[in-house]
């Protein structure tokens, strides 16, 4: 069961995305499962998770629509408004769908570094601890703090970190992420992708094993067991296409046995979002 458990699709006419700048061309123009399908079959993945990028609820409900149409989609980590008093029937009719697997926001985009720790969102996060619904983490290293509460708070909330919390792996940064990130790594409710790392790097001039001192910090402190991987693409376009995210995973876990290669591979995903029956990619 080999998984891409980090990836995106998007419509800009139908959502248009601020954040896609003129200066972001790659990533100027369409993406969805006609463009991703031949990637996942030159890989041998049999699916991936769809993760939101827009504060939409409507984009979710695209999403989830996109899952129904296409076997490749094996779950999608939608968005929800944490802090509004609609969030349960929000929730309650995303989880009529079988494909949806999780609620996303982009809190390191919000101008509150403290934003996970607001009363009104720390009540949405209560609502998601008792549907059991995972929730993805999209912090950089200035969050980690209130991730860590977040975590400790609500033990039965299935937590995930995107792109292991966004290091400064251009210009080396270590210290701020290194220590917060071993701190989130002891609560059990908290698992990371390995994902989103060559857009952190130097995106002209990059090399696998300027990944390797940060993959191997995680892998000692979440093992295999909590660890997946993610490609992000199409943002990964920024830095390097599909295969060279695949390749420079496949290099820094050289040193796995095969059994802690198929948990970051496929295993663990499949695990945190409960993935349904797996078709191959289609």
């Amino acid at each position: 069961m080999r998984i891409d458990a980090h990836q995106h699709f998007w419509s800009l006419e139908q959502f248009p995305h601020p954040w896609i700048t003129e200066d972001l061309k790659p990533l100027r123009h369409n993406f969805g499962p006609e463009e991703l399908t031949p990637l996942l079959k030159r890989h041998q993945l049999e699916g991936a998770v769809l993760v939101q990028t827009f504060s939409s609820i409507e984009e979710t409900r695209w999403l989830l629509t996109l899952a129904t149409q296409h076997s490749c989609i094996k779950g999608v980590v939608g968005w929800a408004d944490l802090a509004s008093t609609d969030l349960d029937a929000q929730l309650e009719s995303f989880q009529e769908h079988p494909k949806f697997v999780g609620i996303r926001h982009v809190v390191h985009d919000e101008p509150d570094v403290n934003w996970l720790l607001r009363p009104e969102v720390q009540g949405g996060l209560s609502d998601l601890e008792l549907r059991k619904i995972p929730y993805d983490l999209l912090i950089k290293p200035p969050h980690l703090a209130a991730a860590l509460q977040v975590a400790r708070k609500f033990p039965g909330l299935p937590l995930v970190i995107d792109h292991i919390a966004k290091p400064r792996i251009a210009d080396g940064g270590w210290d701020d992420w290194a220590e917060g990130i071993a701190e989130l790594s002891r609560c059990p409710n908290v698992w990371c992708k390995l994902s989103g790392m060559i857009t952190e790097a130097s995106w002209q001039d990059w090399k696998p094993s300027d990944l390797q001192r940060y993959v191997d910090h995680v892998l000692s402190l979440f093992t295999p067991q909590r660890l997946m991987f993610g490609s992000d693409w199409p943002v990964c376009l920024l830095a390097g296409n599909y295969d060279r995210v695949i390749e420079a995973l496949r290099s820094n876990l050289a040193s796995l046995g095969t059994e802690e290669q198929s948990r970051i591979w496929g295993e663990s995903a499949t695990q945190f979002y409960r993935l349904k029956s797996l078709h191959p990619a289609g």
